[in-house]
């Protein structure tokens, strides 16, 4: 498979996680990474395959630690480097109020190690956003505050209306080219996110991006729907309530977006669809490249949750597609996405590996005018 990622909607990119060690924390040292307003470089001539410039693009999420390193090509930008590692930065936050002490020497080392490879790659230009559980910690910008004096990263703490837009921006290039629009959802750590995109006509350029009609943020996502029903041993009582709770959080986007689905298919990113997809191929390690893109019918989905449902405890850990660090939250993933299916219907699921990250790279770029005019 091609390791670019086309802003055109072409091919999907390859995301090679790495799980290299940091130095640790240098602390008192400023970082050149900003948020883009305060970034100068990163400009390039449309057409050209640049090796100059470098941009960064950071998800710290309620769950995981995601970074991708890439370069601008002539139509979009090839992935040079990328980590992956989930931290939990929200655990316990439903309860408490406050990222707990443990989760936050947790990120610290995940972000040191990000800093560390956008040094190494020279980075100019980057966007690093932090999500749902530094928005709902009552320390969250202590938080952030913490992170810029002991790595020299500035994190962004966004809001949920910017997520939903950044996660359609990443995902538009696996909209069905033949599709009337998509429902475009998000299920993260600590919320989910939900965009309803309509196909906009083609004009004399060829086909336009497509329009957002509405979105919605529930505040819900794995680890908070987990820690409230629990996520060790899941009786299929104990799911249809989580998934009860879930639809009636979505019952007013629902109602207002749930018209008129025909020819309109979803398009889930997150843990939870790429795990369902990874179980339904029967992978024996995962691999991005069969999942990412890859279609499930309705049939197919209800038969991975069926399973998913009768596996212990231990034998979600034993998946390779699951694994220990998600074997206690992939039941909630999936009553979220049960909710999503009953509040819109659908024949079919188009899985994507790809997202927040890859959004904030496509915007950086547009904006730098390195395929043209921004």
């Amino acid at each position: 498979m091609d390791d670019e990622a086309r802003a055109t909607g072409l091919d999907p990119l390859p995301d090679r996680e790495s799980k290299e060690q940091s130095k640790g924390p240098r602390r008192g040292r400023r970082s050149p990474y900003r948020h883009p307003r305060h970034d100068g470089g990163g400009q390039g001539a449309g057409g050209q395959d640049l090796s100059g410039p470098s941009y960064a693009a950071l998800d710290l999420g309620t769950n995981n630690c995601r970074l991708l390193v890439a370069r601008p090509t002539r139509d979009g930008f090839r992935v040079i480097d990328a980590f992956s590692r989930i931290i939990r930065l929200g655990e316990g936050v439903s309860g408490s109020g406050l990222i707990s002490e443990p989760a936050i020497l947790r990120a610290i080392e995940a972000l040191s190690i990000c800093r560390d490879k956008m040094d190494h790659r020279g980075v100019t230009r980057a966007r690093l956003i932090a999500t749902e559980a530094c928005r709902a910690a009552g320390n969250g910008e202590a938080f952030r505050s913490r992170v810029a004096d002991l790595t020299g990263l500035e994190l962004e703490i966004i809001d949920r209306e910017t997520e939903a837009r950044l996660a359609a921006t990443g995902c538009t290039p696996l909209i069905d080219a033949d599709a009337n629009g998509v429902i475009l959802f998000d299920i993260g750590g600590g919320s989910s996110e939900l965009v309803r995109l309509d196909r906009s006509p083609a004009n004399g350029r060829g086909p336009a991006p497509p329009k957002m009609r509405g979105w919605a943020s529930l505040p819900h996502g794995v680890v908070t729907l987990a820690e409230k029903y629990g996520g060790t041993d899941v009786s299929v009582a104990t799911f249809d309530a989580m998934v009860d709770e879930v639809s009636s959080l979505l019952a007013p986007f629902a109602a207002a977006h749930g018209d008129n689905l025909d020819g309109v298919h979803l398009l889930g990113t997150s843990g939870t669809v790429t795990t369902i997809a990874g179980v339904h191929l029967e992978l024996r390690r995962y691999d991005r490249s069969r999942v990412d893109g890859c279609w499930m019918t309705e049939t197919e989905i209800d038969t991975v949750i069926d399973r998913l449902l009768a596996m212990s405890y231990a034998e979600r850990a034993a998946s390779p597609c699951i694994g220990p660090e998600r074997a206690d939250l992939v039941l909630a993933g999936c009553a979220i996405l049960q909710a999503i299916r009953r509040a819109f219907p659908s024949p079919r699921l188009r899985v994507a590996d790809r997202g927040l990250r890859e959004g904030m790279l496509v915007e950086m770029m547009r904006a730098d005018g390195v395929w043209g005019s921004p």
